[in-house]
């Protein structure tokens, strides 16, 4: 079975959304409204409504560090992770978790960055050497 995976969620301004999944992370616009836009997130879809962003704290424990909590998550297959990190490196994002590699050498090896979209909308990006090892054990 093939699926599509769709989120929604709040944003404070469309067109900083619009410059942000747009030009940032290169995600095609889809449909819209005054209200809300579409992306196609990697594949996937994410509608952005005008609205207050869902509360976060930075309670999840990855290694020694707190990352934000609930967070929008991607994985992708690591030439493409490191295309994406040298992008957001290159415009001068501020991560929460820069790019690096964890558990190296052992199952579920993966390189992880987390940053937050202009509102404060925590993404996590994993690259994985092969897509069939993401839940490697």
């Amino acid at each position: 079975m093939r699926s599509i995976f769709h989120l929604a969620f709040n944003v404070r301004d469309l067109d900083e959304a619009r410059r942000f999944y747009g030009k940032r992370l290169g995600c095609a616009e889809g449909r819209s409204t005054d209200t809300w836009v579409d992306f196609d997130f990697f594949g996937h879809q994410i509608s952005l409504h005008l609205g207050e962003p869902f509360a976060t704290a930075r309670t999840g424990h990855v290694g020694d560090v707190l990352v934000p909590m609930p967070h929008l998550g991607l994985i992708l297959e690591l030439p493409d992770w490191q295309a994406l990190a040298e992008r957001l490196e290159a415009a001068g994002t501020e991560f929460v978790l820069k790019p690096q590699v964890r558990f190296e050498g052992q199952p579920g090896e993966q390189w992880t960055m987390f940053f937050c979209d202009p509102f404060g909308n925590p993404i996590e990006v994993k690259g994985f050497r092969s897509l069939d090892t993401v839940y490697a054990t």
